[in-house]
């Protein structure tokens, strides 16, 4: 069975650049969100948000709640300076060196100061990832980072979760789960989805799933429903030793328009 390999992400979020994006436009953000997309990247096994959350206490629950360090900054007005960015440049490199098994930094801002540190952190061999909003991100750190994600982008791919039609509770919320799961991996650029990978990213993205809850012995008896209810389609790897999802949703109704 093919191994899977897993990077592991440490999260640096810069509250204040996030609050100025949201300031003209309509809703709120939410972190849950952010780290649903992020996981599908790998093990987020930092996350600290840099605020003077005195001003943003409304949002502290919320933050405390998906498990986040909230680094206090003192206001602006105190300091004269961005203290955030500092505190955020000077803990993210510390780390880059003390932390070895970290390969990906993500800067959860769109201010053009954090260049320099992703500059930084690509020289020390790192992955960064950048995600910030549409209007307020810098093209300068857009296009420095080896990969930015927009929160716009992330709120239309939850819009457009596909329905799944089954009778029973269990067995459905278990194919709304692999179908969240299958579409991660194929934003991910994955081309083949061995059922490992498959179950590594369910049990990433939802750590409490387990399929016998869900009414299955086992992992492949799962999938092999899916299958019969045409929700996936199921080939074998060449050894016939581990099922592959070879196509799911629309790459099915893709197909079968191409046939007809």
């Amino acid at each position: 069975m093919k191994e899977v390999s897993q990077n592991n992400l440490a999260v640096f979020v810069d509250f204040e650049n996030l609050a100025l994006g949201f300031k003209d436009r309509r809703g709120r953000f939410e972190i849950g969100r952010v780290l649903a997309r992020l996981v599908e990247k790998g093990n987020i096994v930092v996350k600290r948000a840099y605020a003077d959350w005195k001003r943003y206490s409304d949002f502290t629950a919320e933050m405390h709640g998906a498990g986040i360090e909230l680094i206090e900054i003192p206001a602006r007005r105190l300091t004269g300076k961005n203290s955030a960015d500092m505190r955020l440049c000077v803990d993210a490199m510390d780390m880059s060196y003390a932390k070895p098994h970290i390969d990906t930094f993500v800067v959860v801002s769109g201010d053009s100061d954090f260049s320099p540190l992703v500059s930084k952190l690509r020289e020390n061999n790192k992955q960064v990832i950048g995600l910030g909003m549409k209007e307020s991100t810098s093209a300068l750190l857009r296009d420095n980072c080896d990969e930015f994600i927009f929160y716009e982008d992330i709120e239309a791919e939850s819009a457009e979760e596909p329905p799944v039609h089954a009778t029973d509770e269990k067995q459905r919320e278990a194919f709304r789960v692999l179908l969240e799961s299958l579409t991660a991996l194929r934003r991910e650029n994955r081309d083949v989805l061995w059922s490992s990978l498959i179950k590594t990213t369910i049990k990433r993205k939802h750590p409490s799933f387990n399929e016998a809850a869900h009414g299955y012995k086992s992992f492949s008896r799962l999938l092999e429903d899916a299958g019969r209810e045409g929700i996936i389609e199921l080939s074998r790897d060449a050894a016939d030793r581990t099922y592959i999802v070879a196509k799911f949703g629309s790459e099915l109704a893709a197909g079968r328009k191409r046939t007809r």
